[in-house]
């Protein structure tokens, strides 16, 4: 019995959760539900793929991953059955893909064919429910529908290069539970462009010459201890996913603010690297 994981923007105040878990525990006793997250802001369709893109990879081969984001059908946006390092995606065509698989293509993309995808209010429910089942059960994906190359394209993951190679421009793509500002620069990009070249982040009015590699770097554990934990100071680093990433050293946003509120950052804000001669 394969795994399923759920990633939606349901909240947890609503029935629709368990109303999606119920109804595939009702065809699969002995399935393996697990909730990546219900909190993804609605309708924001990079804050949830940069949480699945992260996540799934952890899972083993074969985990099927139902996104609940913005999954109603229109004549402009199908349904998505979407093989990629074996794993599925269950998902509406609306630009997730092309984010989570920005650098791997998928091995195939199944538009779905279902009686219900026209008329139902709750795909996930009334739709995605019944092609995980039918994965589970060792349906093959062509019987699900019919292979298509067109999907959506979002670029949010994508930054741009400017000034002959000078300047980095990047955009926020995800702000995390501490506040911390992830933004579309990966370490990889970063390197190849820098080419070793002394820099400086600018994101609003803080500014960054050196990436530290680990949060606690802004101590100095030579003080005395209860001088040692300076709370608010900010820093930039390449987090676990490989992003540049904007912090306030044990920022809390429910008390002492975050990286976000604290420089005033905000999903796609601007974030440059200008490379120093």
């Amino acid at each position: 019995m394969p795994t399923l994981t759920l990633t939606t923007d349901y909240g947890e105040k609503d029935h629709y959760v368990g109303a999606v878990k119920g109804a595939i525990y009702a065809r699969m006793p002995a399935a393996r539900i697990v909730d990546i997250t219900h909190s993804v802001s609605p309708f924001h369709t990079p804050e949830a793929a940069y949480i699945v893109r992260n996540a799934f990879p952890f899972f083993p081969s074969g985990t099927i991953h139902i996104i609940g984001i913005d999954t109603e059908r229109t004549p402009l946006q199908k349904h998505l059955l979407v093989c990629l390092k074996n794993h599925f995606f269950i998902c509406a065509d609306n630009g997730i893909i092309s984010l989570i698989a920005s650098e791997h293509k998928p091995d195939k993309i199944i538009a779905i064919e279902h009686p219900k995808s026209k008329h139902s209010t709750f795909p996930v429910l009334d739709v995605f429910v019944d092609i995980a089942v039918a994965l589970s059960e060792g349906k093959n994906p062509d019987t699900l529908g019919s292979q298509t190359h067109e999907i959506k394209q979002l670029r949010s993951f994508s930054p741009v290069v400017k000034m002959d190679g000078k300047q980095i421009i990047g955009t926020v793509i995800y702000i995390d539970n501490y506040g911390n500002v992830i933004c579309n620069i990966t370490r990889s990009f970063f390197e190849q462009e820098s080419k070793g070249r002394n820099f400086l982040i600018t994101a609003r009015s803080a500014k960054f010459s050196k990436i530290q590699q680990n949060y606690s770097d802004m101590v100095n554990f030579s003080d005395e201890q209860d001088q040692r934990f300076k709370e608010g100071n900010k820093l930039a680093l390449f987090n676990h996913a490989g992003f540049l990433e904007i912090a306030i050293y044990k920022g809390n946003p429910n008390t002492s603010g975050g990286a976000a509120s604290l420089l005033g950052l905000d999903y796609s804000d601007t974030i440059t690297v200008d490379f120093l001669e």
